[in-house]
């Protein structure tokens, strides 16, 4: 099973969503969205550009298992 995303309202009374693995811890928090429609476009936003993103570390030094 693969994670998943959870959508939540802020403090602002906006909304948020949280990327879950399996084992319950958090992943990734996406910003402030002002609906739920802009907070689910989000989500597809990740889903769309996340596989094979490389990674890259600002600072130039070599990532380790990358």
């Amino acid at each position: 099973m693969a994670g998943r995303f959870i959508i939540s309202r802020d403090e602002q009374g906006g909304y948020r969503f949280a990327l879950i693995a399996n084992n319950g811890q958090t992943l990734a928090v996406g910003e402030g969205f002002p609906s739920k429609v802009a907070c689910v476009n989000g989500i597809e936003t990740v889903r769309r550009n996340a596989p094979g993103a490389p990674i890259e570390d600002p600072n130039g030094q070599e990532i380790q298992g990358a």
